[in-house]
Order: structure tokens, then sequence, then C-alpha cells
């Protein structure tokens, strides 16, 4: 027994220093502590593998997605639907669309494919949409003729034209129950063509089947001539249901030329 204030001899050679009881327990705290941290600071293997499998299937995963939409055929384009057509046929349309076969999807430039069929003569708009998985719609307004010009002898024949001015399709014969365009030039771009054709595109419909011919020397001159040989001096655009149903009762009067083109003050002449 080791009186108080003695010395501890020192341990004999070869032999691990004896400790107390209290010095054990002490190491023992120690080693449980180091072990307790590294279990909270560092994961198990497995759970880092698992992490690590799963981000790289999460990359994988966007490759092929992306290579999917926009590098596999597989959804790319295997049909081209038109709707809308009736004087431009669906193949000309097509053809004029020039849609790659099976172009992925998401690669296809619609409003260039939308340009190039708006360029056809006959179509006045275009729409372009997917249609998923395979297909691509393209919807179109034809153009209507609302009256025609003669290009006379000599000329490259008779001329369709819409409500716009356009000039779109070229006829042998003069189309029935449409009037004539009596006009120097006939153009989209001219403010003149594009007065008349608006005014008859605007006038009711009965009083248009009576029309033969429609000229104007300036936009706001615009008259016509009705299959009675009455001629309507009507101005411009404006006023056009009030115009109307002022020539109607004018027309009840005996007369030659009527004038509405200033619906408050017509004239009969």
């Amino acid at each position: 027994m080791t009186r108080t204030g003695e010395r501890r001899r020192p341990a004999e050679p070869g032999r691990r220093p004896t400790m107390s009881r209290a010095e054990r327990a002490k190491a023992r705290r120690g080693r449980r502590s180091v072990s307790a941290r590294r279990r909270v600071t560092r994961p198990p293997r497995q759970k880092e593998m698992r992490r690590r499998w799963v981000a790289l299937l999460s990359v994988l995963t966007a490759v092929a997605v992306v290579y999917l939409l926009f590098f596999s055929s597989m959804l790319g384009v295997r049909q081209v639907d038109v709707a809308g057509s009736n004087s431009v046929p669906a193949d000309q349309i097509r053809g004029a669309a020039a849609v790659p076969d099976q172009k992925p999807m998401l690669r296809l430039d619609t409003d260039e494919i939308r340009d190039r069929v708006a360029r056809l003569p006959g179509i006045a708009t275009v729409d372009v949409a997917r249609s998923w998985p395979n297909t691509l719609e393209i919807t179109v307004t034809e153009r209507v003729a609302i009256a025609f010009f003669d290009s006379g002898p000599g000329g490259d024949g008779v001329h369709l034209v819409d409500g716009g001015g356009v000039v779109f399709k070229t006829v042998k014969e003069r189309p029935a129950g449409l009037p004539e365009l009596k006009l120097p030039s006939v153009s989209a771009d001219d403010p003149v063509t594009r007065a008349v054709t608006g005014v008859l595109g605007v006038i009711p419909r009965q009083l248009l089947k009576q029309v033969t011919t429609a000229t104007a020397k300036t936009p706001g001159s615009v008259e016509f001539v009705l299959a009675d040989g009455k001629t309507v001096r009507w101005g411009t655009s404006a006023d056009t249901e009030r115009k109307a149903k002022v020539l109607a009762a004018l027309l009840t009067r005996e007369g030659k030329v009527y004038d509405v083109s200033a619906p408050d003050l017509p004239t009969v002449s």
C-alpha cells in the first residue's frame, strides 16, 4: 500500500507502467469520445457510394433526355398535316414547307417554315404547330378573290385580287360575280388599289353582287358602277353602314349618279 507522499516506483524495464483505476477510466472515456466523433463526421462508405451513384445516374438521365429531344429521330417529324387548303393543293404546301423527314421536332424552326409557306401566292396566313410526338401541323388561310383586273391585249391574262389588293392568281377567263378593277395599275403597295379593294371588302354582300366595275383617282374617291348602269360615288371606306342605308334609300329615286361620300348630304343627279 502506497503511503501518501511516497513516490511511485519507476516501472521496471520491459514492463508497461501501471495505471490507477481513475486513469484507466479516463482513458476509456477518451477513446469512446474519439470513436463517436468519427461516426458523426464520417458517413459510412456504403452511404457515400450510394450518393455517388445517384449523382452519376442523374447526369446520365439528363444527357439521355437531351439526346432524345434534340438529336434522336425517335421524336422526329414523320408526318406533316395540312389544314385549310382548298384551291392550293396540300402537296404544294408541303413542298413549300420543306420539312426534313425525321428531323427532331424541337430543332424545327417553325417561323422559317411559316415564312416559306406564306410565299405561296394563294396563301394569306399560316400557322405552324408541333403535335407530339411526330406530327407537324400547318394551318393556312387562303386568299379570297374580291375583284379582278384584265391586263388587256398583249397582257398576261386575268388576275384575281383579294381584299388587301394582293394579286395572287391568274386565270384564263373573267370570273363571274366579281367586279372588275378599272385602275392604271393594281398592286398591294398602291394606296388607290388598297382603297378600292378595302371598300369592296366592307360594303354589304347584296350590294357587292350588283357592282360590275370599281375605280378611283385617289384613295378618297372610290366609285363603282352597278349592273343597271348607275354610278355610285362612295368616297372612303368610313361610315360603311350609314352609306349603305342611305344608298338603299337613294336607289329608289330616278338618277344616274348617286353620291354618298358625305352620307349626311347625299345627292342624286
